[in-house]
C-alpha cells in the first residue's frame, strides 16, 4: 500500500511511522485513521520489524481528529464518520499493544485529543522539552478516543485521569514524566536522536520475549491471581523453547553478551 498522509520506512528492523499531515497539525481525518491501522498491521505481521518509532513531521507530533473534516461532514453522517475514524484507530492501537515489537513514540510540539492517546498507547513515550500534553476531547464537548480511557489509569492512576479529561490541563513534558505518562524527557534537539538510538537497541533484542512481556501486562488487568500466574507459566515454558530463549540462557552461562534473533 502507498501511504498519502504518513510515511513508513523500516531500516535495521526498526519501523519509522510518521504522521505526515504538517499543514494540518497531523490531524487524524478517515484517511489518515486508515493508513495508521495499515501500517500498525504491517509492523504486527512482519516478522523482520523489531521495534517501531512512531513520530510526527512539522511542529507537533498530533493534534488530535482533525475537528475541520469533522465539521464538513452533514450533521446526520458525523457520527457514522466518527465512528468510522475511531474504529480504524482503536484497530491500529490493538496491533501497536499486542504485537511483539516495543512501540516508541516521539513526542514534539502538542500531543492533543487523539494524539494524546495515540501516545499513551505506546510502550515508550520520548518527550521534547517543549513538549505538551492535553487531552482535549470535552473542550470540544467530545469524549475521549483512542484507549486513553484503558491506558491511562493504569499508568497515572483514576483520579488524575478524570482530572485530565475534565479539565483539560495542559502538561509540560516535565510534569508528564513526574507522573510516570513519559518515559524519557530529552532536549529538542536530541528528540529524534535519542528515541531512534533507543528504537534501534529495542531491535536487537529477544522481541518474542518483548511482545510476552506487554500481553501479560494487558491480560494482568483483567484476570484473577492464578490465571495470571498460569499464564506466566505458560509464556515462560513456551518461551524457553525459542531461539531467543535459548541463547539468553546460553550467553548468561557463558558470560557473553547474547545474540538475539528476535525468533
Amino acid at each position: 500500500m502507498e501511504y498519502s498522509k504518513l510515511l513508513f520506512d523500516l531500516r535495521d528492523h526498526v519501523a519509522h511511522i510518521t504522521l505526515n499531515r504538517p499543514d494540518a497539525a497531523n490531524g487524524i481525518d478517515l484517511e489518515l485513521a486508515s493508513e495508521i491501522r495499515h501500517a500498525a498491521r504491517r509492523c504486527a505481521n512482519d516478522r523482520d520489524v523489531r521495534a517501531v518509532l512512531l513520530s510526527g513531521a512539522g511542529r507537533m507530533f498530533c493534534a488530535g481528529g482533525d475537528l475541520k473534516s469533522f465539521a464538513a461532514q452533514p450533521p446526520d453522517e458525523l457520527p457514522g464518520y466518527i465512528e468510522q475514524v475511531t474504529l480504524h484507530l482503536h484497530q491500529a492501537v490493538a496491533h501497536f499493544a499486542r504485537m511483539d515489537a516495543p512501540v516508541v513514540v516521539a513526542v514534539h510540539g502538542s500531543a492533543a485529543g487523539g494524539g494524546f492517546s495515540l501516545a499513551c498507547s505506546c510502550d515508550f513515550v520520548y518527550a521534547a522539552e517543549s513538549a505538551k500534553f492535553t487531552m482535549a476531547y470535552t473542550r470540544a464537548g467530545l469524549t475521549p478516543d483512542g484507549s486513553s480511557t484503558y491506558f491511562l489509569p493504569r499508568i497515572i492512576g483514576h483520579r488524575r485521569t478524570l482530572e485530565l479529561a475534565i479539565t483539560n490541563r495542559v502538561l509540560t513534558a516535565r510534569e508528564a514524566a513526574e507522573i510516570g505518562l513519559v518515559t524519557r524527557v530529552v532536549p529538542d534537539a536530541d528528540l529524534m536522536s535519542e528515541a531512534s538510538k533507543f528504537a534501534s537497541q529495542l531491535a536487537t533484542g529477544p522481541t518474542a520475549a518483548y511482545g510476552g512481556v506487554k500481553r501479560l501486562l494487558i491480560e494482568s488487568s483483567t484476570n484473577t491471581l492464578e490465571a495470571q500466574l498460569a499464564l506466566e507459566t505458560d509464556y515462560i515454558a513456551r518461551m524457553s523453547a525459542s531461539a531467543d530463549g535459548r541463547e539468553g540462557i546460553a550467553s548468561f552461562l557463558a558470560k557473553r553478551p547474547p545474540k538475539f534473533s528476535g525468533k
